[in-house]
């Protein structure tokens, strides 16, 4: 799904509102997944380490790293995408986005 958002957004097309939509549900059905992982993971590893089960927490803590590590990627190419293809190619923005660029 992402893959093909992603052919779609490389089209440097302004997006329709439905295609928009489309996108955000997809990054957040992706993101969202990977951000309750993480959150479970972080609970398991606080429960672990308040237990003294460090052998567990090293274990937890390497799996850990490796949702983030996605995470970071995934966000990345989010972001890129944006940056390269959706921003330029647009016409209009919702205020918030240009207040956004201006301050950043």
């Amino acid at each position: 799904m992402v893959e093909s958002m992603k052919k779609v957004a490389g089209m440097d097309v302004e997006l329709t509102a439905e295609e928009r939509n489309f996108l955000s549900v997809t990054c957040e059905n992706v993101i969202g997944a990977r951000r309750a992982s993480w959150r479970r993971i972080s609970s398991l590893e606080q429960k672990e380490g308040n237990k003294g089960r460090e052998d567990k927490v090293k274990m937890i803590q390497k799996y850990q790293q490796m949702v983030e590590a996605e995470l970071e990627l995934i966000c990345g190419d989010m972001l890129e995408v944006l940056d390269k293809h959706l921003i330029p190619a647009a016409t209009t923005a919702p205020i918030h986005w240009g207040e956004w660029k201006e301050n950043n």
